[in-house]
């Protein structure tokens, strides 16, 4: 098995993403990047604990490679977007892959040059050497799943759901 953590805004959004991946053991919603230990939602919403909301995502490397990974990652958030993604905005909603080793660190380089040819603007992803993760909340965990009626899971969630299927459809679960 292999671990990546990536922040591509809400934790929500990215844990519903990555959890219906094939190849994609264990998708877990928490905080990454900053300096504060083991902060609390609240800390991290302040936008003061350096933290941004990731999720850690355990995956096969024979089932679902890491270049597909960071392909639906590239693909289904606005990698444009500096502090925010949509009407998330601050630094806890940044976009960045936190790599573990050089392999990682290469291939999100990659990555991130590959998908600036689809879009306008500059992508604003920072790639950073992985220094410390720390889960969320339980009342994070599988939120989508959860609360498939909420607004904000209507609104913001379903419709990159609706992506995933229809561009990543082949590796889905």
């Amino acid at each position: 098995m292999e671990v990546i953590t990536l922040a591509g805004g809400c934790f929500w959004c990215t844990e519903a993403v990555f959890s219906g991946l094939k190849g994609v053991v264990k998708v877990t919603p928490g905080y990454s990047g900053g300096t504060t230990p083991s902060p609390s939602y609240s800390e991290v919403s302040s936008g003061e604990t350096g933290h941004a909301e990731a999720v850690q995502i355990e995956f096969d490397p024979k089932t679902i490679k890491l270049d597909e990974l960071l392909y639906v990652f590239f693909k289904l958030h606005d990698p444009t977007q500096v502090n925010r993604q949509g009407n998330d905005i601050g630094t806890q909603y940044r976009s960045a892959i936190f790599y573990r080793g050089e392999g990682q660190r290469a291939a999100a380089e990659k990555a991130r040059q590959k998908a600036s040819g689809d879009y306008q603007k500059p992508i604003a992803t920072e790639i950073a050497e992985f220094k410390n993760f720390y889960p969320a909340d339980a009342s994070h965990k599988d939120y989508y799943l959860n609360n498939r009626s909420s607004p904000y899971c209507i609104l913001v969630i379903d419709p990159k759901m609706e992506k995933l299927k229809k561009e990543f459809g082949g590796l889905l679960k």
